[in-house]
């Protein structure tokens, strides 16, 4: 079977530092120019380009193998891409100048390089030294935190369309010396270039980290820099059963509240329509949205029915974000807000639809049957109640984003946990529901569905 002309194969394979490796001499920007320029000619329904680990010729990547006459090639860069698609995948040509004609050499090159690896890993082995994905994983925070810290100072703005560490600093009212660390640190983590003392934002940065950009998500990852202050206390936290520090300090409240908000606005308008796919906003006249934050999911269902009149629910904090994303997406008049306390106040009644999303990992198991308890009440008969959340499964191991989210709790709430599908069901049979069912989304969350008798 061959569904394409051509199938390109580019090692993009990550090794340790200091080991020879393609990804370590650029192998991403050639797999990025590779397909940019392949779409660019027209030749994606016939050129198929598969990232894949090592191809064994390390000391002379980048290297790609082309199917399926098995033309390798070696030293590539992306000044050669252009050549490749035109001469090789166009015209049928490849590019002799970068080919390797010698299969022989090539077999006895791989397996000089497999021999290698295989007794540094034995000699690893026989020292007791950690493998590198273990080490990976224990020093990961320092990535995060340098690049946190490089939103909190709002970093990648400061340097706008260039600027020398000096310059930097004064913009950020911090020290030069240590200013031009934590910018040799971003550059060695490709998310900023150093060209002759000057420092520039990489793609990605520019894009989604500085001011101006319709892409900013720097005041939603703000709240995972608050987070990172709370995860520190996760020590303690284990050894106490509960968090130990949720107050956030003074008048850093607001700012907390903010970030929080924006970074939820942010979930939450990428995840609505899946939602509101799932759920159906046919047929329903009234909706109540409990902690319904900045309002992106009444907005959603709002505008899935002209009919529908959704009333949000939440505190004074988070009211006032609410109203202001409600009249931007031209709704006022059909969304509403009240405040209230979702742990003690009555709902209401008469409702179609009470929609719980990012609620219930912030309660206890019986906080969350009291809230289903007052849901079930606050609905009109046939009524449903939809939860959306990080669901685990039986076991509680997996997913693993839920599974650590369970700990993003226990350090920020008094009770509050990731749960499982089983515990969800059994929490809305006995606050009086039927029906109740599983509904996986795409991504990390997926709907508790349940109605009134």
């Amino acid at each position: 079977m061959q569904p394409f002309r051509l199938h390109v194969f580019i090692c993009n394979h990550q090794k340790p530092e200091g080991v020879p490796c393609c990804a370590a001499r650029g192998s991403a920007p050639i797999l990025e120019s590779l397909r940019r320029e392949i779409a660019a000619q027209g030749l994606d329904d016939q050129v198929q380009v598969t990232e894949c680990g090592s191809l064994g010729l390390c000391e002379q990547g980048p290297n790609l193998v082309v199917y399926p006459e098995g033309a390798w090639y070696s030293g590539v860069t992306p000044a050669d891409v252009p050549e490749i698609v035109r001469a090789h995948f166009q015209e049928g040509h490849p590019v002799e100048r970068l080919l390797r004609t010698d299969p022989a050499a090539v077999r006895a090159e791989i397996h000089a390089n497999r021999e290698k690896m295989i007794a540094a890993r034995r000699a690893r082995e026989a020292a007791g030294v950690l493998p590198d994905d273990l080490q990976d994983r224990i020093r990961g925070f320092q990535q995060s935190r340098a690049i946190l810290t490089a939103l909190e100072l709002d970093l990648f703005t400061a340097i706008g369309a260039g600027a020398a560490s000096e310059a930097v600093a004064a913009r950020l009212g911090a020290a030069p010396r240590s200013t031009g660390m934590l910018l040799n640190a971003l550059a060695s983590l490709h998310l900023l270039v150093k060209r002759e003392g000057v420092y520039y934002n990489s793609p990605a940065p520019a894009r989604y980290f500085t001011a101006g950009s319709p892409d900013n998500a720097r005041p939603a990852l703000l709240h995972t820099a608050h987070l990172w202050h709370r995860w520190s206390t996760l020590t303690d936290c284990v050894r106490s059963g509960s968090a130990v520090a949720r107050e956030e300090p003074g008048g850093r409240l607001q700012d907390w509240t903010e970030a929080f908000i924006a970074a939820m606005h942010r979930n939450a308008s990428e995840r609505a329509p899946l939602v509101v796919r799932a759920v159906g906003a046919a047929g329903i006249t009234r909706m109540l949205d409990v902690g319904g934050g900045s309002g992106a999911y009444s907005i959603a269902f709002a505008q899935a029915n002209s009919a529908l009149r959704a009333e949000i629910l939440d505190q004074p904090a988070v009211i006032s974000i609410a109203q202001r994303h409600i009249r931007e997406a031209g709704v006022a008049d059909r969304v509403t807000v009240r405040t209230g306390d979702l742990r003690s106040d009555k709902l209401g009644e008469g409702y179609g639809l009470v929609f719980l999303s990012a609620i219930c990992h912030m309660l206890s198991p019986a906080e969350n049957l009291d809230l289903f308890g007052r849901c079930r009440e606050a609905l009109a008969s046939g009524g449903r109640i939809v939860i959306q959340d990080f669901i685990l499964e039986p076991d509680k191991t997996a997913p693993r984003f839920a599974a650590l989210f369970a700990l993003n709790m226990l350090v920020g709430t008094a009770g509050g946990s990731s749960y499982s599908q089983p515990e969800y069901a059994a929490w809305l049979r006995d606050a009086g529901f039927e029906d109740v069912g599983h509904v996986p989304l795409p991504g990390i969350t997926g709907l508790m569905m349940a109605s009134r008798p």
